[in-house]
């Protein structure tokens, strides 16, 4: 650090703030916001930081810039406006809402009501934005079913429409509007219309909905029970939409709702606003990490930045955790009822598109897809290095008989089955697991470093703590004890265990480590079994024949290549077996399954 910097680190003020951080160039490449602006920039150049991003910020910074505020949420603010403005290298940036549909209400006698993707500041009201153009033609069509509107582009000053100038058209003659065009329709019906259109787009049913029930009782009343049906239809349309997006009691109104799940690059952070219990607005997005930030500082911008960015006034948001966001607006944090199902309800959703981006990255990007897995294993299993190889060992055997272990072998959380070994167990008599997986284990790696093959990074045993004990035997005897992990899997709770460590390690039922490790376990226990049965069904075959007094391997091996199986074979004719093998050792074989015979 130079000089020039540490002083104006030493005179930056203790209050509220943002600073900004300049390369040699003057070019800003971090702006950031602090409650005490001396020790939150202090921190940056006195820690030891564990990410390497922001020890290479740390190292490009030449001179800092603060800009003082009177609160927190000002700095919050002024922190979102100066990183849309310049675009720091080192800060996370939220993608932009320039192509998001809005519905506007026209200002202008008789508003219009259409769907548009351009804000123009002329006095028109603009609910938004969308984040789907298919909620907003949903919501259109509802609307123009309830209420016939214009859509005429013409100016319907009282003087022109006095005059006579305009004529009803073909959406007149259709019942899709009333006509103000000719003074047909009132401007106070109209705009009485657009009242409850406001209010079913800020999620208000209520009223329209009495004020149609009481129009429809007024039309059974007076015997027009066509109009009454036909308000009756609209009435269930109405109720219906309402349904379908009613979530939580009706109670809840003007909130907003926030949520966010990470891993280790990336952040999934959702938005629904509430208006009278439904949900009227979503917004999901995936948001980059640049610094290793914490998921409190990415909701933290996301809940600043979606607020300015759909306009929201909500007085109130809901979040899983503690959020510093200044005394303009009040944070609740649910524990129970309806406000935490809701904002379990985000986290769904956020977990959701994080699950269809994960596929989606499959397809298109699947480095950053294996990235992701092995960097995630790293952490789950607490390892030092990621575990782009890992080999997993089973043993088999039924009742003693025809002992066999199977090695897999996966790479970069894929089976890599041309790798894959089968073992027949030499030195272990009698039905014993671990001898045997000592025994397979030293194979391996024996054989292993003998032909300068490269070492896993990971090997799971498929066992508790007694198997996992017997590997760590032949380890020791190699000298590779410490230089690769590896941990047993026991199948009753698929508690993970660790050398010299008697607490298992549960892991999350749903996480994708447990999977990928419980894939590696049952490929290896099926590979083994299929090696062990095919051995098992050989042996039986094999076991009949080879009862037969002076007859050789060979004899059997042509006898099967002929007949497939030992009891073809005892149901040949003597000149078929004959013919396989010859005279004489067909008389043996006859004569073994057919002893009455004088062949």
């Amino acid at each position: 650090m130079t000089a020039a910097l540490d002083l104006q680190i030493k005179t930056l003020p203790e209050s509220p703030g943002v600073y900004q951080y300049f390369d040699k160039n003057q070019i800003i490449i971090y702006v950031g916001k602090a409650k005490n602006l001396k020790r939150r920039v202090s921190s940056y150049f006195t820690k030891n930081h564990d990410s390497g991003k922001t020890r290479v910020l740390v190292k490009k910074i030449e001179s800092i810039k603060h800009i003082v505020v009177h609160t927190e949420t000002d700095a919050l603010l002024l922190e979102n406006n100066l990183i849309k403005k310049y675009k720091p290298r080192y800060n996370v940036l939220l993608k932009d809402d320039k192509s998001y549909p809005w519905l506007c209400i026209k200002k202008e006698r008789f508003p219009r009501v259409f769907l548009t993707r351009r804000v123009i500041k002329d006095g028109s009201e603009y609910f938004g934005p969308y984040t789907s153009v298919k909620t907003v033609r949903t919501l259109l069509d509802l609307i123009k079913e309830l209420y016939p509107l214009r859509t005429c582009k013409y100016d319907l000053s009282a003087e022109k429409i006095n005059t006579g100038k305009y004529k009803v058209c073909l959406e007149y003659h259709l019942g899709n509007c009333l006509g103000p065009c000719e003074a047909l329709e009132t401007e106070t019906h109209y705009n009485n219309s657009i009242k409850e259109i406001k209010n079913i787009i800020k999620g208000n049913f209520r009223e329209s909905l009495d004020r149609l029930n009481t129009l429809m009782l007024d039309f059974a009343e007076k015997m027009e029970f066509e109009k009454a049906q036909n308000i009756k239809e609209k009435i269930d349309r109405l109720s219906n939409y309402q349904a379908k997006s009613t979530v939580v009691n009706p109670t809840i109104n003007n909130v907003d709702v926030f949520s966010i799940i990470s891993d280790e690059t990336h952040g999934y952070a959702n938005f629904l606003k509430l208006s009278n219990g439904s949900i009227i607005q979503s917004h999901t997005t995936e948001i980059k990490k640049k610094l290793e930030e914490t998921d409190q500082e990415l909701l933290e911008l996301f809940i600043v930045e979606i607020r300015q960015r759909f306009n929201s006034q909500a007085p109130e948001i809901y979040v899983p955790f503690q959020v510093d966001l200044g005394e303009s607006v009040k944070v609740t944090i649910p524990k129970l009822g309806d406000k935490k199902r809701i904002v379990e309800l985000s986290e769904r959703n956020a977990k959701y598109y994080r699950q269809e981006q994960f596929k989606q990255i499959k397809i298109v990007d699947p480095d950053r897809h294996v990235k992701r897995i092995m960097a995630q294993m790293k952490k789950d299993l607490r390892l030092k290095e990621e575990p782009r190889h890992i080999e997993c060992f089973d043993n088999s055997n039924i009742q003693g008989t025809n002992p066999v272990a199977a090695c897999v072998v996966f790479r970069d959380g894929k089976p890599s089955k041309k790798e894959y070994r089968h073992y027949n167990i030499k030195t272990v008599e009698g039905p014993d697991d671990f001898a045997s997986m000592e025994e397979v284990v030293y194979r391996r790696y024996k054989r292993l470093l003998s032909e300068g093959e490269s070492l896993p990074q990971l090997i799971i045993i498929d066992g508790g703590k007694g198997q996992l004990s017997s590997a760590l035997k032949s380890l020791d005897i190699l000298g590779l004890r410490g230089k690769i992990a590896i941990i047993g899997i026991a199948k009753r709770l698929e508690e993970i265990y660790y050398p010299d460590d008697p607490i298992p390690l549960y892991l999350d039922k749903k996480s994708e480590t447990l999977k990928i490790t419980q894939y590696l376990r049952n490929e290896a226990h099926r590979f083994g079994i299929t090696f062990h049965r095919n051995k098992r069904s050989k042996s039986a075959i094999q076991s009949e024949l080879e009862q037969i007094p002076d007859i050789g391997k060979q004899t059997i091996t042509t006898l099967l290549r002929k007949f497939k199986s030992a009891k073809r074979v005892k149901e040949a004719s003597f000149e078929s077996i004959k013919e396989v093998i010859g005279n004489s050792r067909a008389v043996k074989v006859y004569q073994y399954y057919h002893p009455e015979s004088k062949e």
